[in-house]
């Protein structure tokens, strides 16, 4: 046993020593409670928000390996429960850094922070100049022979797209063709050297002003460049404020306006020449970092299914220390997500008091997901297991127990046969399950759970839902426009543990619906995913 997990489990036994052992079986409340311990340790000022490679995130990932040890579960990292991986970082220097509109030879410089942002990928120092095409959403799907780039000029350009999808294209398709994977891949084949995003406020889900001081934080890329997933051939990424983005438009015979009204309206969008260069410079710091993901296994009883594995997945990381807002630098991610994580952790410890499961089941606690799903990526491509003998992912990210739950949602929940698994489960419970009401979104490729379906794994990220237009639907907005990658998703916030606990239990029979049923679970006929199952990448 390594010395820090040696205190860390002693620490947390005489945590258990003190509240009178692990009570079986606990209530309700107290299985709330146990879980809130986690997150009163993952989340405290002292974590400083688990940066992706900092000291903190590896005295997190050392918790959660803690954990996992004193469960007795099987490491399964490269280094006993930890897998390390080495990252590429960089932090954009803004004042060394522009961004100006060029018309005519004339020069309007824009505010950065204000107007737009830059991102931290680019030639480093490197000035660029650039004429502008509009390319409505950027997207390419060959499926339904749709390509927003047909019969324009696109090398040597910078591209500027519209947040969103065509609404003739369905969700999953639409998913897939925006995930960072297949934006590299169109943009490389489109010969541009930059591209200008622009936020759709239909879509946004915080405020611009609290996006925009995102732009200060470190972004990283795994060190590997078979594993990379920036865009390395981007000289420039900017992001424009939509309030501002009417000055991108002016004289093209368009207005941004127009295109707004175009995509409310389900209509098709223009895509035209912009009649403005822009020119920019991006100043970048470069450094390497490692951090680790937290892999650990319960093995399976059965001698025809133990070398099957059903993996539960959460990310560990947050986003660190940033600008104050009301005084409070440090991101906590307590819901973001040292929550799911504490889940893991109370499944497992579920599982191993109980009756063993058939299948074993995998616990990856998951770092980078906030830098771009980096430590899942990892996982996946560098698997401690066959990645052909995982035969279901079910990913927790910020599940949000702030409502009592009556309603799950399982994001990707029509896709495969998970979903039958998890009405099962569900139902006795008293609990709704709904399917993602909002597509557009495309949460089902924004967490990890998608490097895995990539694999060929059916997946499910699974949440908290609430029916439209309900109480409940407030308490969510209202959280996502305060607390959503802020210093108030902290210990202080409204939490219903009790809901998380009911939660919990929902975890704990669906992975044993998955892990005792003899059958692998499948993706439907009709999933678009499907073809990953069958080897196409």
């Amino acid at each position: 046993m390594r010395p820090q997990l040696q205190s860390l489990a002693l620490a947390a036994f005489l945590l258990a020593a003190a509240c009178g052992g692990s009570p079986e079986p606990a209530s309700e409340s107290s299985a709330g409670d146990r879980w809130w311990r986690h997150i009163e340790f993952l989340a405290s000022d002292d974590m400083k928000g688990r940066e992706t490679g900092s000291p903190e995130h590896h005295k997190a990932a050392e918790y959660v390996a803690g954990q996992f040890q004193e469960l007795g579960l099987k490491e399964a990292g490269t280094s006993g429960y930890l897998q390390p991986l080495d990252l590429v970082t960089r932090r954009l220097i803004e004042d060394e850094s522009s961004l100006s509109l060029v018309r005519d030879g004339k020069e309007t410089p824009l505010t950065l922070g204000e107007q737009a942002v830059l991102r931290q990928v680019g030639d480093s120092g490197q000035p660029l100049e650039a004429e502008m095409v509009f390319v409505g959403y950027g997207m390419q799907v060959p499926e339904l022979e749709y390509d927003d780039f047909a019969g324009l000029v696109t090398k040597g350009k910078i591209l500027v797209m519209l947040q969103g999808a065509p609404p003739e294209i369905p969700g999953a398709l639409a998913s897939h063709y925006q995930s960072s994977d297949e934006s590299r891949k169109r943009f490389e084949r489109s010969g541009a050297i930059a591209y200008v995003y622009i936020p759709n406020p239909r879509l946004t889900e915080i405020p611009w002003e609290r996006a925009a001081e995102f732009r200060f934080q470190t972004s990283m890329d795994l060190a590997d460049p078979a594993l990379a997933i920036g865009l390395p051939t981007a000289k420039a990424s900017v992001r424009v404020n939509p309030e501002h983005a009417e000055m991108l438009f002016d004289s093209s015979g368009h207005s941004f306006e127009e295109i707004l009204a175009l995509d409310r309206e389900k209509k098709p969008l223009p895509k035209f020449a912009l009649p403005r260069k822009l020119r920019a410079k991006v100043t970048l710091e470069q450094a390497n970092a490692t951090s680790e993901n937290v892999v650990a296994i319960l093995p399976g009883t059965d001698p025809d299914l133990a070398d099957e594995y059903v993996l539960l997945s959460a990310h560990l990381d947050h986003i660190g220390v940033g600008k104050p807002v009301n005084g409070d630098t440090i991101n906590n991610g307590a819901m973001d997500n040292a929550s799911g994580v504490a889940t893991l952790i109370e499944v497992a410890r579920a599982l191993r008091e109980g009756e063993a499961p058939r299948r074993s089941v995998l616990l990856l606690a998951c770092t980078g997901e906030e830098k771009g799903l980096l430590g899942s990526r990892y996982y996946s491509e560098r698997p401690t297991v066959e990645m052909g003998q995982v035969v279901a992912n079910v990913n927790l990210d910020m599940f949000l127990p702030i409502v009592p739950l009556t309603v799950a949602r399982g994001y990707g929940l029509d896709e495969s046969d998970i979903a039958d698994r998890l009405r099962a489960a569900a139902g006795p419970m008293g609990v709704a399950v709904q399917p993602d009401p909002e597509p557009e979104r495309n949460i089902f490729i924004r967490s990890d759970q998608y490097n895995f379906i990539r694999k060929g794994v059916p997946a499910l990220f699974l949440g908290f839902g609430y029916e439209a237009d309900s109480p409940e639907e407030k308490v969510f907005d209202e959280w996502f426009h305060t607390r959503y990658h802020s210093p108030s998703d902290d210990l202080e916030q409204p939490v219903d543990k009790e809901a998380a606990a009911k939660f919990n239990e929902l975890m704990l029979t669906l992975t044993r619906e998955l892990a005792d049923d003899e059958a692998r679970p499948q993706w439907r006929e009709d999933s678009f995913f499907r073809r990953f199952a069958a080897g196409a990448q």
